[in-house]
């Protein structure tokens, strides 16, 4: 029997909007393998994914969507037992508020939620070069427990368009959030 997933997607405003996307097309497909999914945006994601993917698509999901100030929203509160959350693309900001327990919107709410029931915080931060103050941020969120993913794509199955080569990334991501995916893997190209 394959585990049904209850997950939590946060998109934040760093630059990667075509991750998140990415992210959502996939997890629509895997509905058999999902038992809810809340999403939540944070202040800027939607004016970034516009901008960069220059479309609304966001609207387009069939997930319920969160306010980024909604308390109320069953995953800030780990009675609820979402059992992971994915941060894709995750701003450096995001991160270190995270990293420093500050709960002050709903996407850091949820992840401090997480990181407390022991569940799977993923981040996927888009981001280069990383400064100090990057890195030890992802060593505490770590040592928490979490999973940082960087939007590092690799290139050993060939990809052959953008698609192919974010989906690299989000195979991952998906892999690690335990999702039964039909992927590319190393030694069988």
């Amino acid at each position: 029997m394959i585990k049904k997933h209850k997950i939590v997607i946060a998109v934040t405003g760093a630059s990667g909007s075509i991750y998140a996307k990415s992210l959502l097309d996939k997890l629509s497909k895997l509905e058999d393998q999902i038992s809810e999914i809340g999403i939540v945006f944070s202040k800027n994601a939607k004016e970034i994914w516009e901008y960069e993917l220059e479309n609304n698509s966001y609207l387009n999901y069939p997930f319920k969507q969160y306010e980024p100030n909604d308390f109320y929203a069953p995953f800030a509160s780990g009675s609820a037992r979402y059992d992971t959350m994915i941060i894709c693309p995750c701003s450096m900001g995001t991160l270190g508020r995270i990293a420093s327990g500050v709960s002050d919107d709903l996407i850091t709410r949820a992840a401090d939620v997480i990181l407390k029931e022991k569940q799977k915080l993923i981040l996927i931060p888009r981001e280069i070069p990383y400064n100090l103050i990057h890195i030890r941020n992802m060593e505490t969120i770590t040592l928490a427990g979490g999973i940082i993913c960087p939007a590092t794509p690799s290139f050993y199955s060939k990809p052959e368009s953008m698609d192919e080569v974010i989906a690299t990334v989000i195979n991952r991501v998906l892999d690690l959030a335990g999702f039964e995916i039909n992927a590319k893997r190393w030694g069988e190209i």
